[in-house]
């Protein structure tokens, strides 16, 4: 057990140059040397001369190793050196990105979170998180950088995929089961090799226009009790320790420098007492991007002063903090808070050799069969049938089935941006760059720093190469379509391009799918950090819409009067009126990674029943973003009291596909069974679930509040628990769903957190707007 007694002593042994040093970070590819023989290889001698006073963390760490061997040793020999070069010993912590595997190619991978999300099936997420951290601990690193706890509401934002959803109680059970995967169920985060990292605090998901990094135009009150709730959740039951600020302005406040935001609401209301980390750059932005700061020493004052405790991903701003102490304009004991958070953190993943920590031994390296097991699981619980007409599911052999869309054989589409395939595209679309391989860029007069904004004409099948490359036994839509039934046929129509090189044609349209009795169009969108994509980090859309010809081909199939079955590959809602009008039938495949061509292939022919649940709402239209269930009462689009206002030119104000919604092969019911209840301070609904059809299947029963009058506004609904429920056909059970009435705390008219006593009503039901039966209890104030 690290005591803060213990803690406070070693910081006072350092001079001030040894405690601004562990405040900051260090690029591993700054130790990257070239020899004209041997090409570039790793200088461990330069960490002594980079970091004469010590490390804080290690960054970039995934830029050395080409397996997981070659990277094991280089961060031993880095960390040797460090630990050389350091007081005490103390080593440097090692961090590394993991929101859906280990970012390597020597990793695991699983399906984004947003399809995590998707299963509403949180052990899955903590069971896939624990083959992550064995992967992390087999190789020396001691910080997770995930989970994303982001709400995301808008799907214009380019990074919905890398989150849980929009709503605060599904992402909050899906972050602290990441977290408890990571550092164990105890989840007090003591001694624990490896610690996981809630980001991004706070609010970054609901930046103003959908940008990347914009400010967000949130009150207190919405940022307290709906953005910080998986926060909250985290720290209280899982541990967490460790937290990334968020790449946006709050009120005119970056979140770098804001310290009601990293202070009086992280570690005052939200109790958190760990370590605090910048996303990367985001103290130069006080400078370069916010303007904040008119020198790297403002910019470090402004950041140290909030509560922020390291720079990352390397110390340029930092430094000048020894200056501002030194001056007196800065209070050491501001330091000294940062360092001593920093140091508990080294001590309790055993980076300093003065505390005692029990001998671990070596990992146990990871289980890749259970791996394996859990990737399957999480894509075939994560597909959501959208629509059916009865058209699925489809019988192998028994049909001919025409296959087109530019979708339908290709891998690449099916990751996300966090992911090891879009992780290599990175270096390779560098070197592209520098060997003038991409037209209109000169190659001397380019800033690599550009890479992830500049459009990169030519790279896509040698993206697509390098996916296969990367995973070698992972299908494409139409191969593992082609599993089952081999007589599947593929005709190459459609295109994500913006201006493809070949306009469709009806006539050649109708006559490819002229033989079909069913056509299957896979259709999407590309997401990834480099390239021709149209989500992933930095890249925002002004309209969320299927990219390229693809509703027009859509549109062209459906005048056939063939049946279509649209399956759509994407990470987030997309503005889908126009598919689901063509379509007989949709199915959403959302970023299943590897996995994702047998996974929907299962699905289609009905080896699989889709259970798979919504994790954001799906609106009709551009002008209704933001869409979700949670509104207050008097806003959004569904209104209890009927007293409302709606768009004149929109004559359908519910969404296209709401929060919660999935369907199935088979058919559910849910009815109130032994009634509703509030005993000892929890809220206990007593369900009968019933598979009312002929098919074996799994739902999601949703367990909704609403706080029927209160002294804020509140919202129309507020899930409140959730359990996925496996029944074979004519099968019901009995179940009871509970969640503590402090779910529905909020932050009351005076500032203070808590619930005034009054009558709740229950719904549950199969979706946010497939509520079948409700109750309503009388709650006491908390």
């Amino acid at each position: 057990m690290v005591t803060a007694e213990a803690v406070a002593g070693l910081v006072a042994r350092l001079t001030l140059e040894q405690k601004v040093a562990q405040l900051g970070g260090l690029s591993l590819p700054s130790l990257v040397a070239f020899d004209p023989k041997t090409g570039p290889g790793l200088d461990t001698g330069r960490v002594a001369e980079l970091c004469p006073h010590g490390i804080g963390h290690l960054s970039l760490a995934w830029f050395l190793g080409q397996d997981a061997d070659s990277l094991r040793d280089a961060l031993a020999r880095v960390q040797e050196a460090v630990r050389a070069a350091s007081p005490f010993g103390i080593g440097g912590l090692v961090h590394f990105e993991g929101i859906n595997g280990f970012l390597h190619a020597a990793g695991e991978q699983f399906p984004t979170a947003w399809a995590q999300a998707a299963t509403w099936e949180p052990d899955l997420v903590r069971r896939a998180s624990s083959v992550t951290a064995a992967h992390m601990r087999d190789l020396g690193v001691q910080l997770l950088f995930s989970p994303v706890m982001d709400l995301s509401r808008d799907p214009r934002w380019g990074r919905t995929h890398e989150t849980y959803g929009e709503d605060p109680e599904l992402a909050a059970q899906f972050a602290v089961a990441f977290v408890r995967g990571v550092q164990g169920v105890r989840g007090d985060g003591q001694d624990a090799e490896l610690l996981a990292t809630g980001k991004h605090f706070l609010g970054f998901g609901a930046s103003e226009g959908g940008l990347n990094m914009a400010a967000t135009q949130l009150g207190r009150r919405t940022l307290t009790d709906e953005y910080a709730e998986p926060f909250r959740r985290a720290i209280a039951e899982a541990g967490l320790s460790v937290v990334m600020n968020s790449y946006n302005d709050i009120d005119g406040v970056p979140a770098a420098a804001n310290r009601w935001l990293l202070t009086d609401l992280l570690r005052g209301e939200l109790g958190f007492t760990g370590m605090v980390v910048s996303d990367y750059e985001s103290v130069d932005m006080l400078r370069t991007r916010y303007r904040t700061a008119a020198t790297a020493a403002a910019a470090a004052v402004q950041a140290v002063s909030a509560g922020l405790d390291a720079e990352l991903p390397q110390a340029r701003n930092y430094p000048s903090l020894v200056e501002e102490v030194a001056s007196g304009r800065l209070d050491e004991r501001v330091v000294d808070e940062a360092v001593a958070r920093v140091l508990t953190v080294k001590a309790r993943t055993g980076l300093i050799p003065a505390f005692h920590t029990p001998s671990r031994g070596r990992p146990s390296p990871p289980d890749r069969a259970a791996a394996a097991e859990i990737r399957t699981a999480v894509a075939d619980r994560a597909v959501v049938l959208l629509s059916n007409d009865g058209t699925l599911p489809l019988a192998p052999g028994g049909s001919r089935i025409v296959v087109v869309g530019p979708a339908a054989d290709e891998l690449r589409i099916h990751f996300g941006a966090y992911t090891s395939v879009a992780a290599a595209e990175m270096p390779a679309a560098i070197q592209a760059v520098r060997r003038g391989d991409i037209p209109g860029i000169d190659p001397a007069a380019f800033d690599a720093s550009a890479i992830t904004t500049t459009p990169l004409p030519g790279l896509r099948q040698r993206f697509e190469e390098m996916a296969r490359a990367l995973h070698p036994d992972a299908h494409t839509v139409v191969t593992a379509l082609r599993e089952v039934d081999p007589k599947v046929e593929c005709v190459p129509l459609g295109s994500f391009d913006p201006q493809p090189e070949t306009a469709l044609d009806a006539a050649a349209v109708e006559a490819a799918v002229a033989g079909a009795d069913v056509v299957v169009a896979v259709v999407g969108e590309r997401t990834g950090r480099v390239g021709a994509n149209t989500a992933g980090e930095g890249r925002s859309s002004a309209s969320p819409t299927l990219p390229g010809d693809q509703d027009e081909l859509l549109g062209l199939l459906a005048a056939t009067g063939k049946p279509v079955v649209t399956v759509v590959v994407s990470g987030r809602p997309l503005l889908l009126e126009h598919a689901a009008r063509s379509s007989a039938a949709m199915l959403l495949a959302p970023l299943l990674g590897e996995a994702a061509g047998t996974a929907i292939a299962s699905a289609l022919f009905g080896r699989t029943n889709p259970g798979g649940k919504l994790p954001g709402t799906f609106p009709r239209h551009l002008g209704q973003i933001p869409a979700y269930h949670g509104h207050r009462h008097g806003s959004g689009y569904d209104h209890p009291t009927g007293d409302t206002y709606a768009y004149v030119d929109l004559p359908d104000p519910s969404p296209l596909f709401p929060f919660g919604h999935g369907l199935s092969y088979t058919t559910f019911d849910v009815a109130l069974s032994g009634g509703a209840e509030v005993r000892d301070g929890v809220l206990r609904a007593a369900v009968t679930v019933s598979n009312t059809g002929a098919v074996d299947g799994e739902t999601v029963v949703q367990l909704y509040a609403r706080q029927e009058f209160a002294s804020v506004v509140r919202p129309v609904r507020q899930l409140v628990q959730f359990r996925r429920v496996a029944l074979a056909a004519g099968q019901a059970r009995d179940i009871v769903l509970e969640a503590p009435v402090e779910r529905l705390c909020h932050t009351l008219p005076d500032g203070r957190r808590g619930l005034e006593p009054g009558e709740v009503t229950l719904m549950a039901g199969l979706s946010s707007d497939d509520i079948r039966c409700t109750a309503t209890v009388s709650v006491p104030g908390v």
